[in-house]
């Protein structure tokens, strides 16, 4: 079903913009008919997230410190793709990149905004099996700090659902990997291992 844009932007202009993020801040009418204006942050990367999980139901996690939550976190492999490029392409660049890992494959699990009241920011996430370790990792400047750890599925998920865990993209994807084991869209072997004595039922 199409619907109308209720809203109407009388003027934009970008207050900031740098290699990763551009800020605009728009005039604009509300659905209510009033005037106001509007900060939208403009993502210049698609984010991409890798969940990256071995035969035995072990998955890889990363763990850095967030500057902006001023705090260490522990994630699924992630980054920013460029927008021009094959996003699997983007994720294999990640796990790689992060991980020293390839996965021989590569399943799309959950495409989402994460944050659509303030920003456009898409985040598309895959499922990577059949891994082998080909080389060490090799993280950005800024990820210097980075150290990795394999962890059983159900351990993570729990950190998760504890609050220890608050990566959104890394949420979205244990959720979502713990639906797809229990209605059968993974293999009951691989998704027995994840889910240990729980087995595969709902």
């Amino acid at each position: 079903m199409s619907r109308k844009n209720p809203w109407t932007r009388l003027k934009r202009r970008i207050v900031y913009e740098n290699p990763w993020i551009r800020v605009f801040e728009d005039d604009v009418i509300t659905p209510g008919g009033t005037p106001s204006i509007y900060g939208l942050l403009s993502a210049r990367h698609t984010a991409i997230g890798v969940l990256p999980i071995e035969a035995d139901g072990t998955i890889w996690l990363v763990g850095q410190w967030r500057y902006a939550l001023d705090r260490f976190s522990w994630e699924c492999p992630e980054g920013g793709g460029r927008l021009d490029a094959d996003p699997l392409d983007e994720a294999r660049r990640e796990l790689l990149e992060e991980t020293g890992l390839e996965a021989e494959n590569w399943d799309e699990m959950i495409r989402f905004h994460l944050s659509n009241s303030t920003s456009d920011e898409l985040s598309i996430c895959y499922i990577a099996t059949g891994l082998k370790r080909v080389a060490e990792p090799d993280p950005e400047d800024a990820e210097a700090d980075m150290e990795i750890d394999r962890v059983p599925f159900m351990e993570a998920l729990n950190r998760v659902l504890s609050g220890e865990i608050t990566d959104s993209l890394t949420v979205a994807m244990l959720l979502r990997a713990h639906h797809m084991a229990v209605t059968g869209e993974i293999g009951a072997p691989l998704a027995r291992a994840m889910l240990g004595e729980q087995g595969t039922k709902p």
